[in-house]
């Protein structure tokens, strides 16, 4: 953004809609049945963060449990719910840093730590589910996490890349404010 000349009021807001895109990853992965799903046919296993779904043959209807009977369904559950209510406060709050005209680039690098705990809290959830759900739950056939568990890990790298770039932005603060002075490289013949 600063190196090859970009306008500061042209990218100011690439930051807060890369954390929006986050946002919208995270209400998928929250909402979205494909945590863990049958690798073939027949599909006789899903389940979600919420509820682990099974279904005995073809036709049958599905029988659900609840994950939140299991205390480690609860604590996966609740540390990424965490780290996601933690991404969309740093949502807000970004939205809030650039609709200002000064820029106050330490609360940008606050924004950029809430960041990392929010990645923190994010990750927790995201191996404690895989972990505790292979080793209690009775698995039949072939299994794969699938794509709603793939948002869940595409929103916690996102929150690390996002925290970066927050924490690194105040360390160009002359040059996205314009303080300095231009450097030509002209010789003359």
């Amino acid at each position: 953004m600063v190196k090859y000349g970009l306008d500061y009021t042209r990218c100011r807001w690439i930051l807060p809609l890369l954390l929006g895109i986050g946002v919208i990853f995270g209400i998928i992965a929250l909402a979205g049945k494909g945590w863990l799903e049958s690798q073939s046919l027949p599909y006789v296993h899903q389940a979600s963060l919420w509820e682990s779904c099974r279904r005995p043959q073809q036709g049958v209807e599905w029988n659900c449990e609840s994950l939140m009977d299991y205390a480690w369904g609860r604590a996966a559950a609740a540390t990424y719910l965490v780290g996601f209510i933690l991404l969309v406060i740093c949502f807000a709050l970004a939205i809030i840093a650039f609709a200002i005209d000064t820029l106050r680039f330490n609360f940008i690098r606050g924004i950029g730590g809430l960041l990392f705990v929010a990645a923190v809290f994010s990750i927790m959830g995201l191996v404690i589910y895989p972990v505790k759900f292979s080793t209690e739950i009775e698995m039949t056939g072939i299994n794969m996490f699938s794509w709603a568990y793939g948002f869940g890990w595409t929103t916690a790298i996102m929150e690390i890349c996002l925290g970066f770039f927050f924490c690194c932005l105040p360390n160009y603060e002359d040059q996205i404010l314009g303080n300095v002075k231009p450097t030509y490289f002209y010789s003359s013949p």
